[in-house]
């Protein structure tokens, strides 16, 4: 029968293997205590397993609360615990409360966090995956050699619908790729939802009949479930391409409920990642994140990016980018979406470390606070990332483009 492997990085006090026999139970047939019907066949057919053990360091404290054993040293370890696909099916919000449910409230860890799994290739039956993806991405909007150039509606909240017409209009004439809300942006007082998708749309149309390039708008539609399929049926009807989810706010089922409608891209926003990920030895590591944000059929996930704003290492981003590139269930790959204060000064180290230009590269101030104006923010970019596949330095590319010799004026530390 087939199994679906998850790899867990533990922290405990007690020995791994008492730990681990406790998650595979709690996680699977078993509880505290022996149950009337906890029979041998139930628990050869449906009870997890312990598949491998590796042991990590020792450390004198707690990562977090748990139970704490006077005189006792924490032993750290990498785990890996298979299930029974006929436990759960083919049903995400199971699967998941499996592999992240009630296990990180279990004592005897003081340390948790679901590094990766793998998932049986009779998944790829049931699931599409990304509808778009990084190919499907890019064609829309007529790029091929080069990554998507995208900015974020700057102030998040508080313009009004003509303000911010007004400002993608001039995005568009500006040359860009991508455009979209703040995740903040909902249906605010002086800006709602339809209203702003009618203007916005307007404008997006008459600058595909200017130029014979549409721009992809990602419309933030994260809402009650009901509200969210008119938001998309709006944009479909206004000829838009994309619409915005908070994944980790509307929840799986919703999330996969709106990727299954297939026929707009979805740039899935991971805002509150930091809750699921800051902590070393709390929570989800990025890997099996967009795995299960995958499956549910999300096009575009956002991955932080290379020097950001945040608290997340260079190293981590390159792991995420990575990631979604890799091969999954033989789907289309999902779109990283690179963000948080990035300028084209960020391009030469992102393309060293990932060899890649599929990606959506999102600069907010670095293209709307350029000194010379939007149209030279997004330039500079393009500029930035020519160079750094051309393998030339930022001081050669600033020789030979003023635009992106005055970000690296104004942005560069």
């Amino acid at each position: 029968m087939e199994r679906i492997l998850a790899e867990y990085y533990i922290e405990t006090p007690y020995k791994v293997e008492d730990a681990a026999a406790v998650l595979a139970g709690e996680q699977s047939s078993g509880t505290f205590v022996s149950v009337p019907g906890e029979t041998e066949a139930l628990k050869k057919r449906f009870a997890a397993r312990v598949e491998d053990i590796q042991l990590l360091e020792e450390v004198a404290e707690p990562s977090i609360p748990g139970n704490n054993v006077p005189n006792k040293k924490y032993q750290r370890a990498k785990v890996k615990v298979s299930w029974s696909i006929e436990n759960f099916g083919y049903n995400l919000p199971v699967l998941v409360s499996t592999l992240q449910g009630n296990l990180y409230e279990i004592s005897q860890f003081t340390g948790l966090k679901l590094i990766d799994i793998q998932v049986p290739e009779s998944f790829s039956r049931h699931y599409r995956g990304p509808r778009f993806g990084i190919k499907g991405s890019k064609e829309s909007c007529s790029v091929s050699s080069r990554p998507l150039i995208g900015t974020i509606i700057k102030p998040s909240i508080g313009m009004s619908v003509e303000e911010t017409a007004s400002l993608v209009k001039s995005l568009i004439e500006a040359g860009i790729d991508f455009i979209k809300d703040d995740e903040l942006m909902g249906s605010a007082a002086n800006s709602f939802f339809d209203d702003r998708v009618k203007a916005i749309m307007k404008e997006v149309r008459d600058g595909e009949q200017r130029t014979g390039k549409k721009v992809m708008y990602a419309f933030n539609i994260s809402d009650e479930v009901d509200e969210m399929q008119h938001k998309y049926d709006l944009i479909l009807n206004e000829k838009g391409s994309c619409a915005m989810i908070s994944i980790n706010s509307v929840g799986l089922a919703a999330t996969k409920k709106i990727c299954d409608m297939g026929q707009l891209v979805i740039h899935g926003h991971r805002n509150g990642w930091g809750m699921m990920n800051r902590h070393p030895l709390l929570g989800i590591e990025f890997p099996a994140y967009q795995k299960i944000q995958r499956l549910a059929g999300v096009d575009q996930l956002h991955v932080n990016g290379i020097q950001n704003k945040f608290w997340e290492s260079d190293d981590s981003v390159v792991t995420s980018i990575k990631s979604c590139l890799k091969a999954f269930l033989g789907g289309n790959n999902i779109l990283p979406v690179v963000s948080s204060g990035q300028w084209g000064g960020q391009a030469f180290e992102t393309y060293k470390r990932t060899q890649t230009t599929d990606l959506l590269y999102m600069a907010g101030g670095g293209i709307l606070a350029h000194p010379m104006g939007p149209t030279a923010g997004v330039t500079a970019i393009k500029r930035a990332w020519e160079g750094a596949v051309n393998g030339q330095s930022i001081e050669e590319t600033a020789q030979n483009s003023p635009e992106f010799a005055a970000s690296v004026k104004k942005f560069a530390k």
